[in-house]
């Protein structure tokens, strides 16, 4: 994988990624934060996939323009939180408090920012852990660690070794969409794999899910869209 810059006005970032499994060059980008990949066969010269990539800049160019912006939070800044719009604002609070589409955070918090992203890390660890303790007690498995973080590629992942991972952004996902996420997940501490069975487990924890996966593929880039940090 090598980093180059695709000449023009403005010049573009782009990742040169081989793939031993790619059949033609392809050109991505993301929705989620509009990097730009390029994913090129085996046996294809650096300088063949760069010509490609310049061949279609201004297709490039025209996909980033028209990506939605990001949500740099700030105070007056409105997000999700379990699915239900709430506007950030600093009061006369202890502690960091939902309450009739408000956020309110403490006067004393200098960076709305980081106060907004701990109150969410904390909210997610509850919920998710209370819906991966209800979902294992029901499948007759134990997980063994429950780990939060902030993932791009997935919501969601279950280790061998029975140790569940999430995407603390889920906290601000429907509460139904969380909870589907983490069904799923625990479904994997009986099968390593999407095989029949392994949805089968997922249908006897959560029930019919169609609408909450379509949620997460329509509405998931936008919540990575929220930036806690200039960085």
């Amino acid at each position: 994988m090598g980093e180059h810059m695709l000449p023009g006005n403005p010049p573009v970032a782009l990742t040169l990624r081989r793939s031993a499994r790619a059949r033609r060059m392809t050109l991505r980008v993301s929705s989620l934060d509009g990097r730009v990949t390029l994913t090129v066969p085996q046996g294809v010269t650096e300088r063949e996939a760069l010509t490609f990539a310049r061949s279609r800049a201004d297709w490039v160019r025209g996909h980033i323009e028209r990506a939605p912006d990001e949500v740099l939070v700030a105070e007056e800044t409105e997000l999700p939180i379990a699915g239900v719009p709430h506007l950030l604002r600093r009061g006369p609070v202890p502690a960091p408090r939902a309450q009739d589409g408000i956020l309110w955070l403490p006067q004393r918090s200098r960076n709305v920012a980081r106060a907004t992203e701990a109150y969410l890390k904390a909210r997610a660890r509850d919920a998710l852990a209370e819906a991966s303790d209800r979902h294992a007690a029901r499948l007759g498995r134990r997980y063994t660690a429950l780990v939060l973080r902030d993932t791009r590629s997935r919501w969601g992942s279950c280790s061998s070794e029975g140790r569940l991972m999430y995407s603390w952004r889920l906290v601000m996902a429907p509460p139904d969409v969380l909870d589907y996420v983490a069904a799923h997940e625990v479904a994997h501490l009986a099968e390593m794999n999407h095989s029949p069975a392994f949805w089968a487990h997922v249908e006897a924890l959560f029930g019919p899910h169609k609408r909450q996966r379509a949620w997460l593929r329509h509405n998931g880039p936008a919540l990575h869209r929220i930036r806690f940090s200039q960085g």
